[in-house]
């Protein structure tokens, strides 16, 4: 979907969560075959978070929807939707958009999942772009979380020493106006990769059996390869498409806030849009990639640090699962 120039809605507030516990490349030193200049040379990572035995998504997800509420000023009562962006919640059924509106205290509202992986904080965001640009909803609140330390193969070194738990949300809103405001955004799939990052076990195509377990085909699987190519060339795309949607020019944007996946893909992603590296939102060395929480986390980063400064065009594209991949044009 693509929304125009001078659109109704805008992102009011923000927010993001990480554990406390932080894995450091050396720590993975201990359980797995690799090294801290292997993992940081191929993917710039140097530690990530790992949520608390006793934590959910959805506690994650709190945390981060009360800090961009406390910054859009407002209060879980003045929510008329939650979309949360995940691919691990806190159980298959019901959505982890559920147990956070339970926690928030927020009243009788229309709350559920997207399934894009690490596009989905994307996807929700387009998706409440839509319901607050025709009217049918003022204040909806987007999360993306991810807890995928309990869903990848401690033992396999290719993707254990990528990923990291956390959560980021954002209230989107009503426009005043100010030219502030969502400006487009952009989403995609391509089913012919569907098996190139996946769970295979544990839906109805492959129920989860002993055997299975023993095999880890309930955890996450990884091509690496494919990735790595539709990244760099989807995610550049996007970023085109975002910008003639709205029709701005590349140097018109002041930040990009890509998902942190590899360090290596932004590089290429800057270099192929011609935007200098120094102009993108990077936090990959200390939160690995955090699927959908990994843009939402970089943003509000961005935003309390004083970097990204009101009136800013902050362009955002993420790729994942599906494979989904996704971009968003926003004047901060």
């Amino acid at each position: 979907m693509a929304s125009e120039q001078g659109t109704q809605s805008r992102i009011l507030g923000t927010g993001a969560y990480a554990p406390e516990r932080v894995l450091t490349n050396h720590d993975l030193e201990k359980l797995v075959d690799t090294s801290d200049q292997w993992i940081s040379e191929r993917t710039g990572i140097k530690q990530r978070h790992i949520a608390r035995d006793d934590e959910s998504a959805s506690d994650m997800a709190l945390v981060a929807a009360r800090r961009a509420l406390e910054s859009a000023g407002l209060s879980a009562t003045d929510l008329d939707m939650i979309i949360v962006g995940t691919i691990s919640g806190d159980v298959p059924m019901p959505a982890c958009a559920a147990y956070l509106q339970r926690k928030l205290g927020a009243g009788p509202i229309p709350s559920f999942d997207v399934s894009a992986a690490c596009a989905g904080f994307l996807y929700a965001m387009s998706i409440a772009d839509q319901f607050v640009r025709t009217g049918a909803h003022k204040h909806i609140l987007i999360v993306g979380v991810e807890l995928l330390s309990r869903l990848v193969d401690w033992q396999d070194r290719t993707t254990c020493v990528l990923f990291g738990d956390g959560a980021g949300a954002a209230v989107v809103g009503p426009a005043t106006g100010d030219g502030r405001g969502i400006l487009s955004t952009r989403l995609y799939t391509d089913a012919s990769l569907t098996e190139s990052l996946c769970i295979p076990a544990g839906g109805s195509r492959e129920a989860l059996t002993a055997e299975g377990i023993g095999t880890k085909r309930d955890k996450v699987k990884m091509v690496g390869k494919d990735i790595f190519k539709a990244a760099v060339r989807n995610m550049t795309q996007a970023s085109r498409d975002a910008l003639e949607t709205a029709k701005m020019p590349t140097d018109s944007v002041r930040w990009v806030v890509p998902h942190q996946a590899n360090l290596r893909i932004i590089a290429q992603i800057a270099e192929r849009l011609d935007i200098p590296l120094e102009r993108f939102i990077i936090n990959i060395e200390r939160y690995g990639n955090t699927s959908s929480a990994s843009i939402p986390i970089a943003l509000d980063e961005g935003i309390r640090d004083g970097r990204i400064k009101p009136g800013d065009t902050v362009l955002m594209c993420a790729l994942g699962a599906g494979i989904s991949w996704a971009s968003a044009l926003v004047r901060i």
